[in-house]
């Protein structure tokens, strides 16, 4: 080799890695064992930041809500894809990197474990001193003592079935068997991996066939399984909107049970639920009890009141006739609703901000409700007119009112007026806008349909890796000897010494060399 001289000392000139060689080191340094594991513990820190922050793809609106209320971190966190952490860049790239360090690491290991089971077993030692040798003999009045014999007895007691592989030689007087335990353990450990590997391609595949999607159903009203229908629809890259199940949902009762403390204690939505060509078949949703329609599941998620209201305009036209869910606020299910009304005959368009109390008491300024059930319902609301904002093609959320072009409906000392209307009222709006009338009180429920069809693979890579782990932790790595000597002299015993390597740590390593002396030296019957 060359000699390179510096400050009068020769350095080796060696030869330079080049493009090749730093690439070869680095899929080494990836595909190692070392960095897989830590890989993995990176990847489950990093998923940390999406169970605690909100994600923008569940939940937009608390994303929005965060980011107004922390205008430092917010804009930051959501610079670093914090809002969106299973969908970021850099995670992916963590779960690509763990992925290809997993891949690499096994399957040379499979090459090499599928090589060394093709190899035979290897020979007896000469000596059986240091294997913890024990010693037994079978005497020349058993039908069959000769040491051919004594091994096969052995080994057919063995079974494949235990996960030996067995080498037997045989030669005059003497005959001999070793049974090695070792390949179980290394079968486990690759199979924990390869179904590693298995689940985090079923997790990914249905980030990309999956689909999610929440509705909310009044009583007595239908949901069909469409896109248009969902109120929110969220679905993977892969996922097509057509391959959706046609199959109608209709909400015939909800029951809602609470405690005289207020306290929840059972809720139930009774559905029908109708497919194409088959008859309508009645089911019962409860909370974490989903009900199952073509593979999806469906989730009663939340529910609540859904105030009937009549709204008239100026001119005493209906321009709105219809129950309104309400979402509740807090464990009395004080409510909160908006009604948009953009067709209106006369005058300008309105908009309703109201709040529901189911169990309404009051004193003559507070109004509180004192219980989730409706024992006494009261609307206390505020109106609007002007331009809702409806034709400008932006989509809006139905529970929230764009006030920007609206302007409040004033009574007549001049402030905003706030009006209250129980049921069977009618109400009239300030500055002759027309009138509301509360008909009746109706109740909705909140489903939560998904579909993933990678949850069976899921499952069976789980099991898979639960196998194979407690195959590498528990299947023991020792080899068993049995070596049978007779003289040949007339009369002679057949000698049987057995002998056993294992590590330290396997106690029954002893008890099994024992076994297989005995099966050696007992005639079968």
């Amino acid at each position: 080799m060359a000699r390179v001289r510096i400050d009068n000392y020769a350095y080796p000139d060696a030869p330079r890695l080049g493009v090749k060689g730093w690439l070869r080191w680095m899929w080494r340094q990836v595909t190692s064992m070392r960095v897989a594991l830590v890989l993995l513990l990176v990847l489950a820190i990093a998923a940390i930041p999406g169970s605690v922050l909100p994600q923008d793809p569940q939940d937009p609106a608390a994303v929005r809500a965060f980011i107004s209320e922390n205008p430092f971190w917010g804009p930051f966190l959501d610079a670093l894809g914090m809002f969106d952490v299973y969908g970021s860049a850099w995670f992916t790239a963590i779960y690509v990197l763990l992925f290809l360090s997993l891949i690499g690491c096994i399957v040379p290991r499979i090459g090499v474990y599928w090589r060394r089971l093709r190899e035979p077993v290897p020979p007896m030692p000469r000596l059986l001193t240091r294997f913890s040798p024990a010693v037994a003999e079978v005497q020349s009045d058993v039908a069959d003592a000769s040491p051919r014999a004594v091994i096969e007895s052995a080994g057919a007691s063995l079974g494949s079935w235990r996960g030996y592989r067995t080498r037997v030689e045989s030669e005059e007087g003497r005959a001999s068997l070793v049974a090695e335990h070792e390949h179980v353990r290394e079968a486990g450990n690759l199979l924990f991996h390869v179904a590693l590997i298995w689940i985090l391609v079923a997790v990914g595949a249905s980030t990309l066939l999956t689909f999610r999607g929440q509705a909310i159903i009044v009583v007595g009203d239908s949901f069909a399984n469409a896109v248009v229908s969902y109120d929110s629809f969220e679905s993977g890259a892969w996922f097509d909107e057509g391959s959706l199940e046609p199959f109608t949902l209709t909400l015939d009762e909800f029951s809602a049970d609470f405690s005289l403390a207020g306290l929840a204690e059972d809720f139930a939505a009774t559905v029908t639920v109708t497919e194409p060509g088959q008859e309508p078949v009645a089911q019962v949703a409860r909370v974490n009890e989903p009900i199952i329609v073509n593979g999806a599941k469906v989730y009663l998620q939340g529910n609540g009141y859904a105030p009937v209201l009549t709204v008239r305009d100026a001119a005493g036209a209906v321009v709105f006739s219809g129950a309104v869910p309400f979402l509740p606020q807090d464990s009395a299910y004080t409510s909160t609703g908006v009604v948009k009304v953009p067709d209106v005959t006369v005058g300008e368009q309105l908009g309703l901000e109201a709040v529901l109390y189911p169990s309404a008491v009051t004193d003559g300024e507070t109004v509180l409700s004192i219980h989730p059930d409706d024992s006494n319902p009261l609307i206390v609301f505020t109106a609007y007119q002007g331009d809702l904002g409806l034709d400008e093609g932006i989509p809006q959320n139905v529970y929230v009112l764009d006030q920007t072009l609206l302007s409040p409906l004033r009574g007549d000392d001049g402030q905003q007026a706030v009006m209250s209307v129980a049921i069977g009222e009618t109400v009239d709006l300030p500055e002759g806008a027309g009138s509301v009338t509360f008909e009746g009180l109706s109740r909705f429920a909140a489903f939560d349909l998904r579909k993933d069809p990678s949850l069976p693979y899921v499952l069976v890579g789980a099991v898979l890796a639960l196998l194979g782990l407690s195959a590498s932790l528990f299947a023991p790595r020792r080899r068993l000897y049995l070596l049978a000597e007779n003289s040949g002299a007339p009369g002679a015993a057949t000698v049987v010494t057995a002998g056993v390597s294992a590590p330290e740590h396997d106690a029954d390593a002893t008890e099994a060399r024992d076994r297989l002396l005995a099966a050696a030296t007992t005639p079968e019957d």
